[in-house]
């Protein structure tokens, strides 16, 4: 009995190695990347040819070969990165949603925060500015001592006269 036993699971562990081996088989066809997973790529990649719009909702035949393209590379394997690198390197630098942080992209992250401050302290002095009260002169009085000092003066031109 011992000896149909041990046959027995000789035989359990051979089917099962040979069914694991067939579905690992099957595991290597490529798969289909999804369109949310290609979208996810295109929304960071803009379009070579339009200006400003991105790749993921471009209408044009153009973009619907670059995401066929791009569904493509995922499905060879290929991660983000390296699907806009190859963007980069087919079309430049203009093809990246967000523009590399080198040469004088740099300036895009810093002048904008840089003007906001600035904005904001130029409001925050001219609030200062406003609330600051304003001294009251008496009209009648500066009015007075303007009219004497015309007066004074044209009496004085008369004399020399």
């Amino acid at each position: 009995m011992k000896r149909s036993t041990w046959f027995a699971f000789v035989l359990v562990i051979a089917l099962t190695l040979v069914f694991a081996g067939a579905a690992y088989a099957q595991s290597g066809t490529p798969r289909t990347p999804t369109d949310d997973e290609v979208n996810a790529v295109a929304k960071q990649l803009y379009c070579p040819v339009c200006e400003n719009i991105p790749l993921d909702v471009c209408g044009t035949q153009a973009c619907a070969q670059w995401r066929d393209l791009i569904r493509e590379k995922l499905s060879q394997g290929w991660t983000q990165d390296q699907i806009k690198q190859y963007f980069v390197d087919q079309y430049g630098d203009r093809v990246l949603a967000t523009p590399p942080a080198h040469g004088l992209n740099w300036l895009v992250y810093i002048v904008p925060p840089l003007a906001i401050l600035a904005g904001a302290i130029i409001l925050y002095r001219a609030f200062l500015a406003w609330k600051k009260p304003v001294p009251q002169v008496n009209l009648s009085e500066a009015t007075e001592t303007v009219g004497d000092e015309y007066i004074a003066r044209l009496e004085e031109e008369l004399r020399k006269r």
